[in-house]
């Protein structure tokens, strides 16, 4: 982890300063080495800390276990390099506005943070700046919290120039909360000339400046990428195949059906967050008919606010598909949990003026429940009407799946009969490629065929022939 204006990256001292001002001669400056940088000999080993507040749970809010949160937390420490060596559970009755935490635990953190040589607490919650600056002081080590770990994630992995602007777009946004002053030798930058220059800025509003003129510079960036994601939107429509959407909650095993269905080698583990950018292949359904398969980021529970605009691309390819295949950890002990967050995001995106999602998303949506083998395979799975059971790993299942995206898009087809001069063979070649063709009469006058379309294809043959 680096600095504060590094790309990418998170980080507070441990007097909780930040900022590309702080002078390396400061005795008041926070340590910029950071974790895991190369003067620290060994692994950088963390503490993984869940402040947990029991919630109701009930059919419209299903809470997490606070065993189920924590391994979560744990996986996504381990996934950027760090060496977890102690956990813990911490119930609150009340958050302290000082500390979240109480005096007790605090206390009990410390120890745990001195006995075992703890350089990085991470706490899975969302820390306020005074919070973390605190926590900080009372440890003596680096404190991150839930939202400055999934961003410190997404700036290690995202690989297209939209996700790498899009997560230092993020990055910025949350430093900018957390410039503690810090600096106490320049008190004031002083203004004008002479004596009857006034205050000039201090230097967190220095700082502060610096992060709000390279957000603008970003902002304008990302909008020449997304004018030209939207042209390569537009070119694809030319060659208008149905599009399958793939989400679901992170770790969910998104990448690997998506490589079982198309033979891809995209980059698939058993990690949270593997895939960050939209992967899309096309494959053939038993029908012949040609789909565009889309891989998306997984979701996560309580996403930080400063990340939403980073799943644009993911959300856009959602919205314009066909089918939206809604993959699930059906292994995982929390998996009502995960179902509920990944509906309640595509929800939002449904509502509001400027909603992505139409408001009969779910008509399209079908649930794949994954990782049946760790079940005793797909017939041991129970199946809801509309679910499919299937194991990306093995290939169990994804027969019946292929099936099953035949019956959805077939059912939105039209059938259309058309009678076409055995001379053209352009719009007959073009019904066969586009179209699902049911049957085929050649003559000496005149060639007559009966196909299934699309709406959209059909409309677009019938003016090509117009």
């Amino acid at each position: 982890m680096g600095a504060a204006t590094d790309r990418g990256r998170v980080v507070t001292g441990p007097s909780g300063a930040e900022g590309p001002g702080a002078p390396a001669n400061d005795p008041g400056a926070p340590d910029r080495r950071g974790a895991g940088h190369a003067t620290q000999p060994g692994p950088t080993k963390a503490a993984v800390i869940l402040p947990h507040e029991r919630g109701p749970r009930s059919e419209a809010n299903v809470t997490r276990a606070a065993e189920a949160r924590l391994a979560e937390a744990v996986g996504l420490t381990a996934s950027i390099g760090l060496t977890i060596v102690h956990t813990g559970i911490h119930p609150l009755r009340a958050q302290r506005p000082s500390t979240l935490l109480g005096e007790g635990q605090v206390g009990m953190v410390k120890e745990a943070v001195e006995r075992n040589g703890v350089t990085v607490v991470v706490v899975d919650a969302a820390l306020s700046p005074v919070q973390q600056r605190n926590l900080e002081r009372a440890w003596g080590c680096k404190v991150i919290d839930r939202t400055g770990l999934i961003l410190e994630i997404f700036g290690e992995r995202a690989r297209t120039k939209e996700g790498a602007l899009q997560v230092e777009l993020a990055h910025l946004d949350y430093q900018r909360t957390r410039l503690v002053r810090s600096w106490t030798h320049l008190e004031r930058q002083r203004g004008g000339f002479g004596f009857l220059g006034g205050p000039g800025e201090s230097q967190i509003e220095l700082d502060r400046r610096l992060i709000t003129d390279r957000i603008v510079r970003l902002k304008k960036e990302l909008e020449q990428v997304r004018r030209t994601r939207g042209l390569h939107r537009k070119a694809r429509e030319r060659v208008p195949y149905p599009v399958v959407a793939l989400v679901g909650y992170t770790n969910a095993g998104k990448s690997t059906l998506f490589n079982a269905l198309t033979g891809a080698g995209v980059y698939a583990q058993d990690q949270l967050f593997a895939t960050l950018d939209p992967t899309m292949r096309a494959i053939r359904l038993p029908s012949g008919r040609t789909v565009i398969l889309s891989d998306t980021v997984g979701f996560i529970s309580e996403l930080p606010t400063q990340l939403v605009e980073a799943f644009r691309a993911t959300l856009e390819e959602v919205a314009n598909a066909e089918i939206i295949l809604h993959v699930r950890d059906a292994a995982h002990p929390d998996t009502s949990a995960q179902r509920a967050d990944v509906i309640g995001v595509l929800t939002e995106m449904a509502e509001g003026a400027d909603a992505a999602l139409d408001a009969g998303w779910e008509d399209r949506a079908v649930e794949v429940l994954n990782k049946a083998d760790l079940l005793g395979g797909v017939e041991e799975v129970a199946k809801s009407p509309g679910a499919v059971a299937v194991s990306a790993l093995t290939g169990d299942g994804l027969d019946r799946l292929r099936a099953l995206l035949d019956e959805r898009l077939a059912a939105g087809l039209e059938t259309k009969a058309y009678v076409l001069a055995p001379s053209d063979g352009a719009a007959i070649a073009w019904l066969h490629e586009h179209g699902e063709v049911l049957s085929r009469e050649d003559g000496e006058e005149a060639v007559r065929i009966t196909v299934r379309l699309t709406p959209a294809n059909r409309a677009r043959f019938e003016q090509r022939q117009a």
